[in-house]
């Protein structure tokens, strides 16, 4: 499975954004959570993303083509919050997020704590964090009926 991390610019910003709605369109369709919604973000907040030297943005690639993207937030020195995480809805279930993730935590070796959220209602996005070896937490939060985020973590070795 030749699956590799590329590091995105703001260049590339364009690109992010139109694959971003793509991935995301099919959760908004269902949640229809339209003011937080991946989906409904403009280029220019994906633009201003590249402003920040605590955030580190990434492709995930496939022989060539870009197929998906994580985003990387450093929260501190040693933790670490996977902010987003996507594969395009035609290449998803064949094992790619869960190489890209390996792949993600390999290049931050001072990690202690990696964190992040998603959707308690999403059972495959939770499985394959659970998968992963992330724990929920316990915190829950609200976003609106028939939608929660839950909050995951991970030790690193």
């Amino acid at each position: 499975m030749n699956i590799y991390l590329t590091k995105a610019t703001i260049a590339d910003s364009e690109e992010i954004h139109k694959m971003q709605v793509a991935a995301f369109q099919p959760l908004l369709d269902k949640y229809q959570d339209y003011d937080i919604s991946p989906a409904t973000e403009t280029l220019e907040r994906v633009q201003g993303r590249f402003a920040y030297d605590f955030i580190d943005q990434y492709f995930i690639s496939l022989n060539n083509q870009n197929i998906g993207y994580i985003r990387v937030r450093r929260m501190d020195e040693d933790i670490f919050k996977l902010v987003q995480v996507f594969i395009l809805p035609e290449f998803q279930n064949n094992g790619y997020a869960q190489v890209a993730l390996t792949q993600a935590e390999s290049l931050y070796p001072q990690a202690k704590k990696w964190v992040l959220d998603t959707i308690k209602q999403e059972s495959k996005l939770c499985h394959l964090y659970e998968k992963m070896g992330y724990r929920l937490t316990g915190t829950e939060k609200n976003i609106k009926e028939g939608m929660d985020l839950v909050d995951y973590e991970k030790d690193s070795l």
